[in-house]
């Protein structure tokens, strides 16, 4: 039970409170800095960006009397400990990819990517109208953690390899960077998964210490740097097929913020979702193309491949199912996803296939 269920339930929490007229929240007054940490190093094309627009956002909504002072990671603490150093209240908020943190609880995955599950506008339908985002809540007060989708990259590429994939086999031995619920898919295949912060990875490739990458898109992966290692590049993936970011504030500095303050961040944070979206989605093909014109080989996974990714992602969420709350977002994610599949595909997806055929 959390501190909240026990004072609505206690005799101090519920009798006493039918009898006694309580205070008033006491609310922080006058201007205010956040420490926002991120998985991010700074300046990485897309997702470094996400989190500048939360803070700007933040800042130009409040009239300057809520701002937030972004540390990049390693600059307060690494990539991979914003989650522990925000609950902790190290620090007040943190911008990432929740999937980094399926260690404190897999069902973290769903709020940035699951394998073989939501593209981008159905995790958007998910999380605004079907409950994803009171779930996200719900897994957050475990934690001491307020959170919010904070940006969305679209697809993900099936990654950078140092040799082509033709079979399942294929992955057998392979060192490779993938992080959350895919990554661990990969391994059933007998890869060697690596999870490295993005600002770590051209370094790990180029050197050898990994075989091949996944992180982004074309425009990211280019920024990276990545096609300067190698020219096999795959453009779909299994692992990320909308992959969210999110805001996360420590739940007891999110409620010292007025109401007021504490919309702001829930707003700058949606917009930045859309926003974010557009941006990776927008410079996707010009970098595509340029990737293409500098020698990259553009391929896609086999079918033997493809159902190996679906076999080995279906067991890796079936070992999660007796956690009731991952069970729960499960559930909900993939009825709100059956859902909306089901209409966009004879809408959207029927349109764009009759557009491109007429218009060539």
């Amino acid at each position: 039970m959390d501190r909240r269920s026990f004072l609505k339930t206690s005799a101090f929490g519920g009798a006493a409170a039918a009898t006694t007229t309580l205070a008033a929240p006491a609310y922080a007054t006058g201007k205010r800095t956040l420490t926002m940490v991120t998985t991010w190093g700074r300046g990485l094309a897309g997702v470094f960006d996400a989190a500048q627009r939360v803070a700007d956002n933040v800042t130009a909504m409040s009239d300057g009397q809520l701002t937030v002072d972004i540390k990049a990671a390693g600059e307060l603490v690494g990539a991979f400990e914003v989650f522990d150093a925000v609950s902790s209240g190290q620090a007040d908020m943190y911008h990432g990819a929740d999937y980094y943190f399926v260690g404190q609880h897999p069902g973290y995955a769903f709020f940035t990517a699951v394998p073989f599950g939501m593209t981008a506008q159905e995790l958007a339908n998910w999380y605004y109208q079907d409950g994803g985002q009171e779930l996200h809540d719900e897994l957050g007060q475990i934690f001491g953690l307020k959170s919010f989708l904070a940006g969305n990259t679209g697809a993900q590429a099936g990654g950078w390899y140092s040799k082509e994939i033709n079979g399942p086999e294929d992955f057998n031995g392979l060192k490779f960077r993938m992080p959350g619920l895919g990554g661990k898919a990969l391994g059933k295949l007998g890869a060697s998964v690596q999870n490295i912060p993005g600002s770590e990875v051209y370094q790990a490739l180029s050197s050898g210490a990994i075989d091949g990458t996944e992180w982004i898109g074309p425009w990211a992966d280019e920024k990276a740097g990545f096609q300067e290692i190698t020219k096999i590049y795959y453009t779909a993936g299994f692992h990320e097929p909308g992959a969210g970011l999110s805001v996360a504030t420590n739940r007891d500095v999110f409620e010292s913020l007025s109401p007021a303050h504490q919309k702001i961040i829930e707003t700058a944070s949606a917009e930045c979702h859309q926003w974010n979206l557009s941006q990776f989605l927008a410079n996707n093909g010009a970098a595509l193309q340029r990737l293409q014109a500098g020698g990259v080989k553009m391929m896609e996974f086999p079918d033997s491949v493809w159902d190996a990714f679906g076999k080995a992602s279906q067991e890796v969420l079936a070992e999660n199912m007796n956690d009731e709350l991952f069970k729960k977002i499960h559930d909900s994610a993939m009825a709100s996803m059956k859902s909306s599949s089901a209409w966009l595909k004879r809408s959207s997806g029927a349109y764009t296939a009759q557009r491109d055929r007429v218009l060539g």
